[in-house]
């Protein structure tokens, strides 16, 4: 009886997060992959059917050149390109920034760090549109930042810093930075300070300690970072759209353009389907590293 209930008590926990993604990732999954190879109509909705009755018949209608379009059109394959470009760059940016802050908050004696994790995690408490809106008001022409350069005379005239790439990495790594550092802090601040201590008392430098012990076991929550960080930026759209210039051609941007614009529902299915794929790789790269980790 006693191992029944326990076998219960295990289902239930196992059935609510299965019937979550059941609901809010499988079906949608399956209605998008379903459109992906649909054909666009002027109707609602803006697609054909994938199967229909024929003198009693069930007739397929799958049409394949959604994603032979994709390949032809170079527009799609820039748009891809440019995204993996910018979320590696934006990724090496928060990493070079949120690591040093993650092992600073992770060293900190308690008061102190949870002073300091209150204060990375609080830009969460606004919304994500009101901080994207107030980096435009710090970087446009007569924003705050050209203000005061032009103030303390470092330039002469205010610097075109909006509509550019700048811009938007700016904006990303400040957004996804915290995504950076909480990973990397939980990971650090588990470090054994004892090995730290070995290493300087074998006499090695404080750089040495840190390329040989410290950056090695916090290998695991670099990797985590850097997924979260770097998996949302690839079909990031409102950063992009606000902030980047017209050579700032990102999925996201490509795929509401498709989705509303154009209301061609299967082409952008299919380029979803594909964005999709692209960045299963990278996941299944950090899930084969962390295999490899723990065996060692």
């Amino acid at each position: 009886m006693k191992k029944r209930q326990i076998n219960l008590g295990r289902g239930f926990v196992i059935a609510v997060p299965t019937l979550w993604l059941l609901l809010f990732f499988l079906i949608p999954f399956l209605v998008i992959l379903k459109i992906s190879f649909a054909e666009p109509r002027i109707a609602i909705p803006p697609y054909s059917p994938l199967w229909e009755t024929v003198n009693g018949a069930i007739k397929f209608n799958i049409n394949w050149e959604n994603y032979a379009y994709m390949w032809e059109d170079s527009l799609y394959l820039k748009a891809f390109l440019n995204s993996l470009k910018i979320a590696f760059f934006s990724t090496i940016l928060a990493l070079l920034v949120g690591y040093p802050m993650a092992y600073y908050i992770a060293r900190s004696p308690e008061p102190k760090r949870s002073i300091l994790l209150l204060l990375i995690v609080l830009p969460f408490w606004t919304s994500f549109l009101l901080r994207v809106y107030a980096w435009i008001g710090i970087l446009k022409t007569k924003g705050i930042l050209n203000e005061f350069l032009l103030w303390i005379g470092i330039i002469d005239e205010p610097l075109i810093m909006m509509q550019t790439d700048f811009a938007v990495y700016v904006a990303i790594v400040y957004t996804y930075l915290p995504f950076m550092i909480l990973p990397l802090y939980a990971n650090l601040v588990k470090l054994d300070g004892r090995l730290l201590e070995a290493s300087t008392d074998l006499g090695a430098s404080k750089i040495a300690t840190f390329f040989r012990i410290t950056l090695p076991l916090s290998w695991p929550g670099v990797l985590a970072g850097s997924m979260l960080v770097f998996v949302p930026v690839i079909g990031e759209f409102v950063i992009p759209t606000l902030m980047g210039g017209p050579d700032s051609l990102m999925i996201g941007k490509q795929l509401w353009t498709e989705f509303f614009s154009n209301r061609d529902w299967p082409v952008a299915s299919a380029v979803a389907m594909v964005m999709l794929v692209i960045m299963v790789i990278p996941i299944m790269a950090l899930r084969s590293a962390q295999n490899k980790g723990a065996e060692i």
